[in-house]
């Protein structure tokens, strides 16, 4: 099985390839510590953007939108937001290479986000997010292939 730390940075790196496409300056805090993983500079500010791996379920990427802290010795809030924290949710979805940039403004969730690849089998609107909306690139993270030993 894959370590998860492993699956994040794949996302990551795919969240960056894509901004360095687009021409935006990305920067990389030192650090575990940080509530973001990267930084962009559009050259007249500089945002926050917390990287998710999204999977694709029924028809849409669906991303956690908060930490979860439950493993930790007396977490207080096992689960714990990023509003304030941050400007966008950089998303990769490794079944469809596509990588989404998502305000948080746009989000008024707590525990999970979805952006749909296909619209509703029953065609509603209200309150759905089109994933071709916020995508911004598609790229090709895979697994590295083992050495033999």
């Amino acid at each position: 099985m894959e370590h998860p730390k492993d699956i994040g940075d794949r996302t990551t790196l795919a969240v960056m390839m894509a901004l360095r496409e687009l021409g935006y300056g990305v920067l990389v805090p030192f650090g575990e510590n940080t509530r973001y993983d990267l930084v962009i500079d559009d050259r007249t500010r500089l945002l926050r953007v917390q990287c998710k791996t999204g999977r694709l379920r029924d028809g849409a990427v669906r991303f956690a939108v908060c930490s979860c802290y439950g493993h930790h010795l007396r977490p207080g809030n096992a689960r714990r937001g990023y509003r304030g924290e941050i400007d966008f949710f950089g998303v990769h979805c490794p079944e469809t290479n596509g990588v989404y940039l998502v305000p948080i403004e746009d989000l008024d969730v707590r525990s999970q986000a979805a952006l749909r690849i296909r619209p509703p089998r029953n065609n509603q609107t209200a309150k759905v997010r089109m994933a071709a909306r916020y995508e911004i690139g598609r790229v090709s993270c895979t697994r590295p292939i083992p050495s033999s030993v």
